[in-house]
């Protein structure tokens, strides 16, 4: 893991060059995903495939390819290319355990990888009895071999088609991956499937589709018995009997004269790396086989599963090119602190009425009456996207008193979580495509719990497979450290809560006052950006040099705490954390000292008396916070150091104390040389 971009093109010439170029655009698109090398494979000259693979950086890869002995004027009139940016999981960062991996020194077939197959020492060992060399410590490599293997072992008298071989491939594998297969056996073709890692495939061309949707070609029933019979612990089955996929003309790439007409394929594990090319995609589901032969896509099934679609949709990309640029910022992360006025706007836009103090989510509404009667609501999530739900529990606890419970999706199937029926169950994640939640959605899903879907991807995993949900309009974030995804979520779940409660007349005046603040938001978040002058010198005057941080709150701040050391943790490499101001005497008072720096959260709300007794057990000990406080707030000694915001209504104001950690976060970063879009060893999608 982490990227994966492909791009073949059919009766269109293009030279060697422009290949490698689009394949290497691709992977830059896909950087901010988090990798630590880079590699791709093209058409050598003679039937051979060229592996180019390097550690580092995507410029580092484009180098090595510029300085190899290759013709890059050669034209190619149908050509199939691969690439791939890899975060380490099965061996140290080298070349030699990057993508693309190969299945014998002849490269009789290639593979790019996103995932990981759980099963891989099973299927090694049985290949390095059955006499093939591995080269790498990856699992991906395993793919490769048994993809030989199957080549190898068919019978003399039949053919396998490059589908069928790739079935017999998957079927063995175990765990979560999106692979791409290329082969010198199968020229000019290109088969990509996915299980529990994202795959689309973008489609250009100079005319019109007939329609926009592919038809799924399912197996015949009579082919599958032979194969779903497994021998000997069940690695590698025998090839006989090989299903007999049905293989018609797909209906969209029939053209006016019954001529294959010119096309080019771009096939992602994220859309940003393909809506430059074209804003046609199409999403292959769980189990999908997508083989591009002759210029043509054909999606095959091994079986006819209940609920699955028989078409695959071809639909149009939302996002612009303009918006995965940084424009005139350094960095994408402080591009995406600034567009939160923006983007928390288009969160509302067309579902709050600040006339009618209603807010309506029509993803959900079908489904509020079910929610309205459930016994409890779950909302399970990981890292920001977690913080987002605890900042939000208290008011949907408060506006709809049904029981909340928010839970770390690793925890949650660690523990095996009882789920009931009568449940509703609440997945956030900023891409849709986070493992551990989608394993979560998938385990309540199975316990017949109603399921909802908050993220920022339309297309995305969550998005298909939840029952029903809100999309947060955030537009693309491309820092890793996630920013105004964040806020965005945070405001879909209190519309979330608002409108759930619109049953209840008791509640009326409190959702008046959160809707009237609401409509005040992208301006207060104007002023808390206005700031940013004087919280760089901060920073640098007070912060730089420290070893650690302690942030406290409590109450609606508590989340705002954890979200603020997560981001100063995460991109400055500065150790820190989020502590509930409660518990100052349950522990971490023993860390105060003059030499500990300490930011406290105290804005006027109901909790104010308490932080102002975890002000004077801090200073008693020596300790010189900083406070972020709300402007025009005197009760506030002058001897503090102050970040003064916006006063808004408690459930609302983490808001507002999250951007000046944001900042913070952000200027450290930069005062310490860090890569602030790439921090280390993180990954934009942790798929």
């Amino acid at each position: 893991m982490c990227g994966i971009f492909a791009y073949l093109n059919y009766l269109i010439a293009k030279d060697r060059k422009t290949i490698i170029d689009t394949l290497t655009s691709g992977l830059s698109r896909l950087e901010y995903r988090g990798y630590d090398s880079a590699g791709l494979a093209i058409d050598g000259d003679d039937n051979e495939v060229l592996i180019y693979k390097q550690v580092g950086k995507v410029a580092a890869l484009k180098k090595l390819v510029a300085e190899a002995d290759v013709d890059f004027e050669k034209e190619f009139v149908s050509h199939c290319g691969m690439a791939h940016t890899r975060w380490a999981t099965h061996g140290e960062p080298s070349p030699t355990n990057s993508h693309p991996h190969r299945s014998d020194p002849k490269g009789e077939f290639t593979v790019v990888h996103n995932g990981i197959i759980t099963n891989y020492k099973e299927l090694k060992t049985v290949l390095e009895n059955k006499g093939y060399m591995f080269e790498s410590e990856t699992d991906t490599e395993a793919v490769a071999k048994l993809a030989k293997y199957i080549y190898d072992t068919q019978k003399p008298n039949e053919k396998l088609s490059f589908t069928a071989l790739v079935k017999g491939v998957i079927k063995e594998l175990e765990g979560a991956f999106a692979l791409i297969f290329k082969s010198v056996h199968f020229p000019n073709e290109i088969v990509a499937t996915r299980r529990g890692s994202p795959l689309l495939v973008g489609v250009k061309t100079e005319k019109k589709l007939k329609v926009d949707f592919v038809d799924v070609e399912f197996g015949t029933d009579s082919a599958f018995a032979p194969t779903e019979e497994k021998v000997d612990g069940g690695l590698l089955s025998p090839t006989d009997g090989h299903p007999k996929l049905r293989r018609s003309q797909s209906r969209a790439f029939l053209s006016e004269d019954g001529l294959p007409q010119p096309i080019e394929y771009f096939l992602a594990s994220d859309p940003s790396a393909i809506v430059e090319h074209t804003k046609r995609v199409l999403y292959l589901e769980d189990d999908d086989i997508g083989h591009i032969c002759d210029g043509e896509l054909h999606i095959h099934r091994l079986r006819r599963d209940d609920g699955i679609s028989a078409v695959r949709s071809i639909q149009t990309l939302e996002i612009e090119l303009a918006t995965i640029m940084k424009g005139s910022f350094d960095h994408f992360m402080q591009k995406e602190i600034y567009e939160q006025p923006e983007s928390v706007v288009n969160t509302m836009r067309g579902r709050v009425n600040f006339e009618s103090h209603k807010v309506t989510l029509g993803g959900l509404k079908a489904y509020l009456a079910t929610i309205r009667r459930c016994r409890r609501i779950v909302f399970c999530a990981c890292g920001t996207s977690y913080h987002s739900c605890l900042a939000t529990r208290a008011i949907f606890e408060e506006l709809t008193e049904i029981p909340v419970s928010v839970e770390l999706a690793s925890d949650f199937l660690d523990r095996k979580t009882p789920i009931f029926r009568d449940d509703v169950c609440v997945f956030v994640s900023q891409s849709g495509e986070t493992a551990d939640t989608i394993l979560a959605l998938r385990y309540c899903l199975e316990r017949g719990a109603l399921c909802l879907g908050i993220t920022n991807t339309v297309g995305s995993t969550i998005s298909r497979e939840t029952h029903c949900g809100v999309h947060i309009n955030a537009g693309p974030e491309i820092g890793v450290a996630s920013t105004k995804a964040y806020t965005s979520q945070f405001i879909a779940l209190v519309m979330m809560a608002i409108q759930l409660s619109e049953d209840r007349s008791s509640m009326t005046q409190r959702r008046n006052d959160i809707i009237e603040e609401l409509k005040k938001l992208s301006q207060h978040i104007k002023t808390v950006l206005s700031i940013d002058k004087e919280l760089q010198q901060l920073a640098k005057d007070v912060l730089y040099k420290e070893k650690s941080l302690l942030i406290m709150g409590r109450g609606f701040q508590n989340a705002t705490c954890l979200e603020g050391a997560l981001k100063i943790k995460e991109v400055s490499y500065m150790h820190s954390e989020g502590i509930l101001a409660g518990e100052l005497k349950h522990g971490p008072l023993a860390l105060i000292d003059e030499n500990m720096p300490v930011i406290l959260i105290m804005t006027k709300d109901s909790l104010y008396p308490k932080v102002q007794s975890a002000l004077q057990q801090v200073t008693a000990r020596k300790g010189q916070p900083i406070i972020i406080c709300n402007d025009g707030d005197e009760g506030i000694s002058s001897q503090y150091k102050t970040i003064r915001v916006p006063q808004t209504v408690d459930c609302l104001q983490g808001l507002l104390t999250i951007i000046p950690l944001q900042l913070l976060s952000y200027h450290l970063a930069v005062l310490h040389g860090v890569d602030v879009d790439f921090p280390r060893n993180l990954a934009k999608s942790v798929s």
